[in-house]
């Protein structure tokens, strides 16, 4: 039985915990705040055991070194990445796995957002951690990488069990909605998501982890490939990564 807890740290960030009730393992997905992270852990009781990093952004590793300090966990990142991420107990590549707690984790490859990121998908816990890659109704900025490289990663997630929880880095939720509402305005589902997701911020609560099969309903990000989303921003003769291209401009300056 794995348990998954969202932590919300700093003004926007999340990291999450994944605990293994049998052999009270528990790993950390991205360290943004050992703060909120040391806290939630002893209300829980929980010890520390790994700490799985997404990428090198320092909101997602700046607390590596004082939980490894105070719990000596190890540490897990990209290979290709490990030169600007802190010290790593193990090096994963793209298309790897490995065990946790006696349950597979594997390793994909979400390259865009940076060069290098990578993404967790645990089948025992129905979650993938998606860091900025595939984001709540939204995908992050291409810092580093290429429109091609960032719809290739996420058709990769996209073809993960719909009933996967998207554990993603931000509380991006709200402003993501506004934005796909402006390309697929006739959305109903679209709609109806905007609506919970204003209903659960009123109420101080998180958007995030998402389920798949909602990001493949709402998110334009997704759903670059529809002759619908193609016909609305009139680019139906264009390729799926070039309407991609032209909805990730768009919202870079919305």
């Amino acid at each position: 039985m794995l348990e998954l807890v969202t932590i919300p740290c700093l003004s926007d960030n999340y990291a999450f915990l994944l605990h293994d009730a049998k052999t009270g393992k528990t790993a950390l997905i991205d360290t943004p705040d050992p703060l909120p992270i040391e806290d939630e852990l002893e209300t829980r009781g929980w010890t520390l055991s790994e700490i799985w990093l997404t990428h090198h952004h320092w909101d997602h590793i700046d607390g590596v070194a004082d939980l490894v300090a105070s719990t000596g966990a190890r540490v897990v990142g990209a290979e290709v990445d490990q030169h600007r991420l802190p010290p790593l107990d193990q090096a994963v590549t793209a298309g790897q796995s490995f065990g946790f707690s006696g349950h597979d984790v594997l390793v994909s490859d979400v390259s865009g957002h940076t060069i290098g990121h990578i993404a967790y998908y645990v089948p025992d816990a129905k979650a993938a951690f998606t860091g900025d890659s595939l984001m709540a109704m939204g995908c992050g900025r291409l810092f580093e990488g290429r429109p091609e490289q960032m719809w290739d990663s996420l058709q990769r997630l996209s073809k993960l069990p719909p009933d996967t929880q998207i554990c993603s880095g931000h509380e991006y939720t709200g402003g993501n909605a506004s934005f796909a509402i402006t390309i697929e305005p006739d959305n109903q589902a679209l709609r109806a998501r905007r609506e919970r997701i204003e209903a659960a911020r009123a109420q101080g609560l998180p958007t995030v982890p998402s389920l798949l099969s909602e990001e493949l309903e709402t998110n334009p990000f997704l759903r670059a490939h529809l002759p619908s989303v193609k016909a609305s921003l009139h680019m139906e003769t264009a390729t799926d990564a070039e309407v991609f291209a032209e909805i990730r401009a768009r919202k870079d300056n919305f």
